[in-house]
C-alpha cells in the first residue's frame, strides 16, 4: 500500500533509496591520498556459546575467499549498466541491505597491491532489529551484532565472488578480520558511508552495519561517494516509500513486533490440536533417504538424460554457482561435539523457545515454529545406507523467504529458478547451523538438517510446527503469509522446548476450488482431481517422477518453481504490498467464515490481474548457462555460455482442465532399498496402476474403522526383503 511504486522499482536499486542521496566525486581523491588503515579486531559479546558458533562458520567461509576462475570468459554484455544490474541485483536477491561499486587504487591495499583487481563491490548488511529485553536471546546477541552481520555479509560476498569467477573473471572476498584492503575506505568509495567523529556512518542505518567487499577485474559502472554533508536520509518520502523502496513505516511495523513472533502476525492464526489433513501415524512408512527423487535422479533411476543433468540442473547459472561453495563449506558443521555441562538459564522450555525463535528471526528467517518430531518424520536410513534411530525429541523449523522482488521478475522455470531455491537453502542452513552449534556449546545435543544432508522429512514438520497446511501441490506445504515462496531448514535437539500447534487458514477449501498450479504446471505433474491417501498421508498426490525429470532436463532454464510463481497465495502481505494482497490476507485469516464466498472471487481476480506473469521491470539477471561435467562442485574446468533459449511463459486462464489425471504413484513398496548404489528404475506402468486403485480419504477412514489392514504398497521394499 505505502510502496505503491514498488512494482516499478528495479531490483538493483535495492530496499533503500540510495539513488536520491547527494554525491561528491572529490572524496575519491582525498581517500586515494590517505594511507590505508588496518581494521580493529572485531568486537564480540560475552555470550561465547553464540560467538564461538558464529566464528566457527566464519572460519569455514574464510577458506573460500579467492575462488579459481572458470576456464573461459563468459559472453557478458559490454554495457556496464547491464553488468552492474546483474551484480547489484544478485546482491539484493541475496539479502544485502545496500550495495555499492567503486574503482580501486594503490592506497586501498595494505601490503601487496593487486593491480589486476580494478573494481570493488561493497556489501552492507544492517543489524537486525533489537531483540526484546525480556527475551533470553537479547543477552545472547548483545555484543555479537557485528559478528552476526559480518557472517551474513561474508556469505553474500562469497556468493557474488563465486558468481563472478564462474564467468571467468578474477575475484576475492574481504571482511573485517579477513581482508587485504582498508574496509572503511572501501565503504566510503562505494557510496555507502561517510566519515563522522572517527566512525563510518550510513545515512539510513547509522553505524549499525557490517561490510564485506569483493575486489575483481570485472569492469562495472561505479557509484560516487556520498557527500559529507548528509546527516540523515530518513525523510517523509523515505517513511512512505515514495521511491518504491521499503518504506520506513514497514520497517517500523516490523521493529515493534515481539521478537519471537517474527515479522508476520502468526499470533492471529487459528490453531488446532490436529493437522487439517489426515495422517495415519501407524501406517506412514519410514523410507531411506536413497528414495528422495533428487537422489534417485543422480543414481539414474528416472532416465539417462536426467542422470546426465543431475550434477548441475539447479546450479547451471552463475548465481547458483556462487551459492554452491558456501553451502558445501558449512555442511560439515551440521553436527558436532556436545559440551559436557548445561548452560545456565536453559531449563525453561518456553523461554528457550522464545529465545531460539528470536535468534532465528534475527539471523534472517521469515517464520519459525517448533514441534515434537514424530518417528515417521525421520528417514529410516541415511545417504550411506546406515540405519537412523530417532534421536531427538524436538524440531525447530524455519521458513526462508525466496525473495519477493526476484519472485516478481521470474517466471518460475527460467534461468534464475534454481538460484531461488539454492539461495533460500543456503540461508536456512546458515541459520540452523549456527543455532545448532550454539545449542551444542550450551550442553544439549542438536543437529542441523539442510537440503544437502537431512535425516528428517521437512514437510511433516512444517505441518506439525504450525507453519503451513498441505496444498494441492501435494508434497509441499503452503504458508498463509508467504504462500509457496519459501524453503525450509530444520534443527533437531533435546533442549527443552515448547511446541506450537498446527494451523488452519482454510487451505483445504481453497485448493479444492483452485487448480491454477495444475493448469500452469509445464510437466502436468499436479493433479486436477481430489485428494487420496498416499503412504498414510491425505494429499493431492503429484507425479514426482514427471516433476523431477522436467526440473532436471529443463533446457530453457534452471530447475522449476512454476507452481510457486502462479499460486494465488504467494503474495506480499506487508504494508508495502498491494492493498488487495493485504485485504485478502487479513480476511483469509480473520474472517474464515467468509471463505466460501471469497475464494471464487479471489481465484477469478488473481487471473484477471495477471498474477503469475513475470514482471519484466524486475528481471535483473543475465540469461547464462554453466557448461561442464561437474558444475555442481564448482569446477574451474567449467565455462559459461549465453543461454540458447529462455522460458518466459504467461498464465493461461483459458486453458481447460484435464478431464482425467495421468499421474503415477510410487509408494514405499516401489522405492529402492537403502543400500542400492546402482540404478533402480521406476516402473511407470505399475505407478499408474497403483494410482488407479489409491484409496480416497473416505474409503481409507472406513477401512480403518472396520479394522482393515493397510495397503501393501505402504510397506517399504527393504522391509519386505528382510521379512522374506
Amino acid at each position: 500500500m505505502f510502496g505503491y511504486k514498488r512494482s516499478k522499482r528495479q531490483v538493483e536499486f535495492g530496499p533503500y533509496p540510495l539513488e536520491n542521496l547527494k554525491r561528491d566525486e572529490n572524496i575519491i581523491e582525498r581517500e586515494a591520498l590517505s594511507e590505508p588503515v588496518r581494521d580493529q579486531p572485531m568486537s564480540e559479546g560475552s555470550y561465547h556459546f553464540l560467538s564461538n558458533a558464529l566464528k566457527t562458520h566464519l572460519a569455514a567461509f574464510e577458506k573460500l575467499r579467492e575462488p579459481a576462475s572458470y576456464s573461459k570468459l563468459a559472453p557478458v554484455p559490454n554495457d556496464l549498466k547491464l553488468r552492474t544490474r546483474d551484480i547489484k541485483g544478485s546482491g539484493y536477491f541475496l539479502d544485502a541491505s545496500q550495495v555499492g561499486v567503486f574503482n580501486t587504487f594503490k592506497n586501498l591495499w595494505f601490503e601487496k597491491v593487486n593491480e589486476e583487481h580494478s573494481h570493488g563491490i561493497a556489501i552492507l548488511v544492517e543489524y537486525s532489529d533489537p531483540i526484546d529485553s525480556n527475551n533470553n536471546a537479547n543477552t545472547w546477541v548483545a555484543g555479537n551484532e557485528h559478528l552476526i552481520a559480518t557472517l551474513l555479509a561474508a556469505e553474500i560476498a562469497l556468493d557474488i565472488s563465486g558468481q563472478i569467477s564462474s564467468m571467468g573473471f578474477l575475484s576475492k572476498a574481504h571482511w573485517r578480520g579477513s581482508t587485504d584492503i582498508d574496509i572503511d575506505k572501501a565503504t566510503i568509495l562505494s557510496g555507502l558511508g561517510i566519515r563522522k567523529n572517527n566512525k563510518i556512518i550510513n545515512p539510513f542505518v547509522e553505524d549499525q552495519f557490517a561490510i564485506a567487499i569483493i575486489t575483481t577485474d570485472y569492469e562495472l559502472k561505479v557509484d560516487l561517494p556520498l557527500d559529507g554533508s548528509i546527516k540523515n536520509a530518513k525523510t517523509l518520502s523515505y517513511y512512505f516509500g515514495l521511491s518504491g523502496a521499503v518504506s520506513g513505516l514497514e520497517r517500523w511495523r516490523r521493529r515493534r513486533r515481539p521478537s519471537h513472533l517474527g515479522p508476520y502476525p502468526v499470533e492471529n492464526l487459528k490453531r488446532t490440536k490436529k493437522i487439517t489433513t489426515e495422517i495415519f501415524k501407524d501406517e506412514v512408512p519410514r523410507v531411506p533417504s536413497r528414495t528422495n527423487m533428487y537422489v534417485r535422479t543422480a543414481f539414474g533411476d528416472l532416465s539417462n538424460k536426467a542422470k546426465k543433468e543431475s550434477d548441475r540442473w539447479s546450479q547451471k547459472h552463475p548465481v547458483s554457482q556462487g551459492i554452491v561453495r558456501p553451502s558445501w563449506a558449512i555442511k560439515p558443521l551440521q553436527d558436532g561435539t556436545v559440551a559436557q555441562s548445561i548452560a545456565h538459564k536453559t531449563l525453561n522450555p518456553e523461554k528457550n523457545t522464545m529465545a531460539l525463535k528470536a535468534l532465528s528471526h534475527y539471523m534472517g528467517s521469515a517464520i519459525t515454529g517448533v514441534c515434537e518430531v514424530p518417528d515417521y518424520a525421520w528417514y529410516s536410513h541415511d545417504k550411506r545406507g546406515e540405519p537412523i534411530e530417532p534421536y531427538h525429541k524436538y524440531a525447530l523449523v524455519v521458513l526462508i523467504d525466496q525473495g519477493y522482488e526476484t519472485f516478481l521478475g521470474a517466471s518460475g522455470n527460467d534461468w534464475i529458478s534454481g538460484s531461488q531455491s539454492m539461495r533460500a537453502y543456503l540461508k536456512g542452513a546458515e541459520v540452523v547451523g549456527v543455532i545448532a552449534e550454539m545449542i551444542r556449546n550450551m550442553g544439549y545435543s542438536a543437529r542441523a538438517h539442510s537440503n544437502l544432508d537431512s535425516q528428517v522429512l521437512h514437510v511433516p514438520l512444517v505441518l506439525h510446527a504450525g507453519l503451513g497446511e498441505q496444498s494441492r501441490i501435494g508434497e509441499s506445504a503452503i504458508n498463509p503469509f508467504l504462500g509457496m515462496r519459501f524453503k525450509t531448514a530444520v534443527l533437531t535437539t533435546n533442549m527443552p522446548l515448547h511446541t506450537d500447534l498446527p494451523i488452519d487458514f482454510g487451505v483445504q477449501l481453497f485448493c479444492s476450488k483452485c487448480s491454477k498450479c495444475a493448469r500452469e504446471c509445464p510437466s502436468q505433474a499436479i493433479p486436477f482431481g481430489d485428494k487420496v491417501i498416499f503412504n498414510g498421508y491425505e494429499t493431492w498426490k503429484p507425479d514426482s517422477e514427471r516433476c523431477t525429470v522436467y526440473r532436471a532436463t529443463n533446457l530453457k532454464g534452471s530447475a522449476c518453481g512454476r507452481c510457486v510463481k502462479v499460486c494465488p497465495l504467494s503474495k506480499d502481505t506487508t504494508l508495502d504490498g498491494p492493498l488487495l494482497h493485504q485485504i485478502g490476507s487479513w480476511l483469509g485469516i480473520n474472517a474464515m467464515w467468509l471463505k466460501p464466498l471469497l475464494i471464487p472471487i479471489a481465484i477469478w481476480l488473481d487471473d484477471k490481474l495477471g498474477n503469475g506473469n513475470p514482471v519484466d521491470k524486475k528481471k535483473w539477471w543475465l540469461d547464462l548457462e554453466v557448461i561442464g561435467k561437474r558444475s555442481f562442485k564448482y569446477d574451474p574446468d567449467n565455462y559459461v555460455l549465453a543461454a540458447k533459449a529462455t522460458n518466459r511463459p504467461r498464465i493461461q486462464p483459458k486453458k481447460k482442465k484435464l478431464k482425467k489425471d495421468s499421474i503415477a504413484y510410487f509408494p514405499a513398496s516401489t522405492l529402492p532399498p537403502p543400500n542400492i548404489l546402482e540404478p533402480f528404475p521406476t516402473n511407470r506402468k505399475l505407478g499408474l496402476e497403483i494410482a488407479k486403485r489409491a484409496e480416497t480419504v473416505k474409503v481409507a477412514l472406513e477401512r480403518r474403522k472396520l479394522g482393515g489392514k493397510m495397503p501393501n504398497e505402504y510397506i517399504p521394499s527393504y522391509q519386505k526383503k528382510s521379512e522374506t
